[in-house]
C-alpha cells in the first residue's frame, strides 16, 4: 500500500525525471523545476510547474521519510531526507528554516534533487577513453600565474580555482564577492552556505542554506551539510565567512574536486589568511600538521586581499 501511495504522489514529478535524456532534476523552490540533460550544451533548463507547490513538496518529503523510515523534523530534528525511489532514482531533499530561495521563504523553503536511474546508455567512448589515445585534460588549471594581478584574478575565476577573499571588518569582502558572482556563467548552479543571507546570487538556478551560529535548534550541522551540498550537484559553492564551525567542512569540500568555491575570512594579509584558515581547521581537526596544511592551501587556493584606509578600499594582494 505504501508503494502505491508513493507512486501516486510522484506522478507530477515523474514526467521530469523519468525520461532517459534527463540526468537529474532539481527544485530550488515551489513552482519551478530544473532539468539537467545528458550531453546538452546548456546543462540546466527550467520549466514552470504550478502543481509543484510548497505544500505538495513538503508532503512528498514527509511521505518518503515515512515509507523509508527516515527521520524528518525540519524544526527540532533532521531537515534532510535521503532515499532511493522506485526505478533506482536517488532522492535528496531538505525543507524548513535551513533552506531559502528568496524573501518569500520567511519561514523556510524547500529544495530537492532526483538523480536519474541509469537508463541512459553509455560506454568508455562516452568518457573519451580510447585505446592508443591520450586522456583529455578537462578544465585544466594554469600552473603559471600571470604577472598582472587583474589577470591573476580573472584566470582564477575562469579556471574554477577556489578563491579566499581576505580583509578586516568593513573592507568590502561580501560586496567584492557579490561582484565576482556576476562574472560566473549565468547558467551555473550556485549553492551558498551562510550564517545569515548576505550574498546576492544573480544566477536563477540557486539554493541558499542557512546555518545560524546563534539560533540553530535542529540537528542540521556543517558535517551533515557537506554530504547534502555534494548531492545537490553545484557548479559553484559560496561559503559564508570562515569560522571554527565551518572551516574543516569547507576544506573537505575542496578535497571533493569542487570548482568555483569562494569564501571570505578576517585577516590582514594573504599569508595571514592562509594561517587563519589553517588554525580554524585545526580547532576541530587537530590531527593535521599545520605546515603541511598551509603548504597544501597555497597550492589550491587563491587569496584576494582587501584593505581599507578611511573611505579608500583597495585590492592589495592577489596570490
Amino acid at each position: 500500500m505504501s508503494n502505491i501511495v508513493l507512486e501516486s504522489l510522484l506522478k507530477p514529478l515523474k514526467e521530469f525525471y523519468e525520461p532517459t535524456f534527463v540526468e537529474e532534476v532539481a527544485i530550488n523552490h515551489a513552482g519551478e523545476v530544473w532539468m539537467r540533460l545528458h550531453g546538452a550544451r546548456v546543462p540546466w533548463v527550467s520549466y514552470g510547474a504550478d502543481v509543484l507547490s510548497k505544500q505538495y513538496l513538503v508532503d512528498l518529503i514527509h511521505t518518503v521519510a515515512n515509507i523509508y523510515e527516515r527521520p524528518f523534523d525540519p524544526i527540532h530534528g533532521m531537515p534532510v531526507v535521503y532515499a532511493t525511489l522506485p526505478g533506482n532514482h536517488r532522492f535528496t531533499a531538505i525543507a524548513g528554516p535551513n533552506v531559502q530561495y528568496d524573501e518569500r521563504d520567511v519561514t523556510g523553503g524547500v529544495a530537492l534533487n532526483i538523480r536519474g536511474g541509469g537508463a541512459h546508455s553509455t560506454s568508455f567512448e562516452n568518457y573519451h577513453l580510447r585505446r592508443g589515445e591520450k586522456l583529455l585534460k578537462v578544465k585544466p588549471r594554469e600552473s603559471v600565474r600571470p604577472d598582472d594581478p587583474y589577470d591573476r584574478l580573472m584566470s582564477a575565476i575562469n579556471d574554477g580555482s577556489p578563491i579566499l577573499i581576505s580583509g578586516a571588518t568593513a573592507t568590502g569582502k561580501t560586496t567584492f564577492l557579490n561582484h565576482m558572482l556576476t562574472l560566473i556563467d549565468k547558467n551555473s548552479r550556485v549553492i551558498t552556505v551562510e550564517d545569515a543571507r548576505e550574498i546576492r546570487v544573480p544566477q536563477a538556478n540557486r539554493v541558499h542554506f542557512i546555518l545560524s551560529r546563534t539560533e540553530q535548534s535542529n540537528d542540521f550541522n556543517y558535517a551533515r551539510l557537506l554530504d547534502l551540498v555534494v548531492r545537490m550537484t553545484p557548479d559553484v559553492i559560496i561559503g559564508g565567512e570562515i569560522s571554527t564551525d565551518n572551516a574543516a567542512v569547507l576544506w573537505e569540500m575542496l578535497g571533493t574536486g569542487q570548482d568555483h568555491l569562494y569564501t571570505t575570512i578576517h585577516a590582514e594579509s594573504a599569508e595571514a589568511a592562509y594561517a587563519a584558515f589553517a588554525d580554524r581547521i585545526l580547532h576541530t581537526q587537530p590531527a593535521y600538521d599545520r605546515a603541511d596544511l598551509m603548504a597544501e592551501m597555497k597550492k589550491k587556493i587563491r587569496v584576494v586581499q582587501l584593505s581599507r584606509d578611511g573611505a579608500l578600499r583597495a585590492v592589495t594582494e592577489v596570490v
